[in-house]
Formats: C-alpha cells, sequence, structure tokens
C-alpha cells in the first residue's frame, strides 16, 4: 500500500528542489523520494540506551577468546566436521 504525502513549501524552496531534481534528470517527486530515503538511511535504527543495554547484555555471556588465528582454526575446524 502506498501513502500519499503533502509537504508545504515556499516558491524559493519549492524552486530550488525544482532545480536540484532537473540537474539529476528526475522529476520533483522522485528527487524527494530519493532524499527522504537519503536521510532516514542516516538516522540510528536503534537509541542509544538500546544499544548500551544490549551491550552490557551481551557482556554477561562467556565468549570464546583466546588467539585470532587459533579462534579462526577452531572455527573452520567446526565448519568442516
Amino acid at each position: 500500500m502506498t501513502k500519499r504525502l503533502q509537504v508545504v513549501m515556499g516558491d524559493d524552496e519549492y524552486a530550488e528542489i525544482e532545480e536540484f531534481a532537473e540537474r539529476r534528470g528526475e522529476s520533483v517527486p522522485q528527487w524527494v523520494r530519493a532524499a527522504l530515503r537519503e536521510a532516514r538511511a542516516q538516522q540510528p535504527r536503534q537509541t542509544q540506551a538500546r544499544k548500551l543495554a544490549a551491550l552490557r547484555k551481551a557482556l554477561t555471556y562467556e565468549f570464546p577468546s583466546g588467539d585470532i588465528e587459533q579462534v579462526l582454526d577452531e572455527t573452520e575446524r567446526g565448519y568442516r566436521s
């Protein structure tokens, strides 16, 4: 399902967006959708508090550790068996 988004802006701002779109060979709606996708991609997916909570929880577990070559070797052997 698609939704329509209406944005009200001044003539000068709209003219500037028209120029940007024209330079890229796009319509204004195409340019706006691309700009919104780019802006959305730059937003953090999780809040800082959620990330810290996940990290704190992960630190309560015991993970294998050791020399990286040893860990990689053991991992490879696990794949082969």
